[in-house]
């Protein structure tokens, strides 16, 4: 099973790259972040003529996640389940080929004074609690996504430009930490755990083809996920050409 996470940073903005790179990398299942599309507006039928079953949480202009997957969906679920009072579409659930997936887009943050960093590290915390409350770490569950987190200075540039700044402070990876004491391990960097590698450049001053970038988006996946994982890379070709994205897919296959 070939498993993906992408924030697309638009998917009417992006579709037709979206659509060419599911027919060239194959994926089975991805995980979409920022499709910036209310529920009504998402291409699924796009996506079943490309062979794919699909679900979305979305809200309009912002936010909005979804997935994409060849190997069936089951149990969908938007957030946080019943009672859930976060008013913006970050969190979506689904069982494929299996395996119980979120495709997650962690709040940014924006400054350490803000209020929506204190928004981020509530979401977090209250990401680890559902996962308590619902998940099994025996299991087969994966939490990918857009984090907003490097979890260590090996996923930054240079770390000394994001002192005091959101995406590397102390409290986020620590929040991050925690959701992986939970049971989940870092797929990508057991296949790759050389430093220098990152997933997300900053539009502006050539900062990709400068290699000025972060790994800020993770494939998280329980052990029994993890023991399965023969391959991971970044599809770097997916951030070149006309109008990319900011990010670029994170890819990881399973074993049978």
């Amino acid at each position: 099973m070939r498993i993906a996470t992408w924030n697309v940073n638009s998917l009417k903005a992006r579709l037709p790259r979206v659509e060419e790179w599911l027919a060239d990398v194959a994926p089975d299942v991805v995980c979409l972040q920022e499709t910036k599309l209310a529920d009504g507006a998402f291409p699924s039928l796009a996506f079943q003529g490309l062979g794919y079953e699909s679900v979305h949480h979305g809200e309009g202009r912002w936010n909005g996640v979804a997935i994409l997957s060849r190997v069936g969906i089951e149990d969908p679920l938007n957030g946080f389940g019943p009672g859930d009072d976060d008013p913006e579409a970050r969190l979506l659930w689904a069982t494929c080929g299996g395996v119980r997936i979120a495709s997650a887009y962690v709040p940014n943050g924006r400054s350490l004074d803000d209020d929506h960093y204190t928004y981020k590290l509530g979401w977090l915390a209250k990401l680890r609690q559902h996962l308590v409350d619902h998940e099994d770490p025996a299991g087969s569950v994966v939490v990918a996504g857009d984090f907003n987190i490097a979890p260590t200075d090996d996923d930054v540039w240079n770390p000394a430009q994001f002192v005091g700044a959101t995406h590397t402070s102390e409290p986020e990876r620590a929040a991050l930490a925690e959701i992986e004491a939970w049971g989940l391990v870092d797929t990508f960097r057991l296949r790759q755990p050389e430093a220098g590698l990152y997933s997300w450049w900053d539009y502006r001053a050539g900062n990709f083809h400068k290699k000025q970038g972060m790994r800020i988006d993770l494939v998280l996946g329980t052990q029994a996920v993890a023991d399965r994982v023969t391959f991971a890379t970044i599809d770097r070709n997916a951030r070149k050409g006309q109008q990319p994205s900011d990010h670029a897919p994170v890819i990881i296959d399973l074993a049978p």
